[in-house]
């Protein structure tokens, strides 16, 4: 069955580089401009595997939609990983806080990008 992540940034040339990487990996790809797009797609119905979420966004940012997604009993579980430019260590942890299981800095590298899907999406 085809794992499928949900693909959350305001950068839409982001979001199709995430989408090509995870389609060849066989995952089915869905995606939102910012956090508030983010939620609606979760409240869509579709079973979500894994989410990748970038920090800073516009309308809301990645750690209030992670807050947002951990406080819902439907998707608590979904687990989470940030891919952000950010690299400050105060960030790290409030999104750690908030639910993520693991932070990745862009430019992203396809490879790791994919092991940590990989182990998270089967969790």
């Amino acid at each position: 069955m085809t794992k499928t992540v949900l693909v959350v940034d305001d950068s839409s040339s982001l979001r199709a580089l995430v989408k090509i990487a995870l389609t060849r990996a066989g995952y089915a790809v869905v995606e939102g401009a910012d956090g508030q797009e983010g939620l609606l797609q979760l409240d869509r119905g579709a079973k979500f595997n894994l989410i990748i979420s970038d920090v800073n966004m516009p309308n809301m940012d990645g750690i209030s939609f992670v807050q947002k997604v951990k406080q819902h009993p439907k998707h608590k579980f979904i687990p989470v990983i940030m891919l952000t430019t950010e690299d400050e260590q105060a960030k790290m942890q409030q999104a750690k806080a908030a639910g993520a299981r693991a932070w990745l800095t862009k430019p992203f590298n396809p490879p790791e990008l994919l092991d940590a899907v990989a182990k998270l999406a089967s969790a």
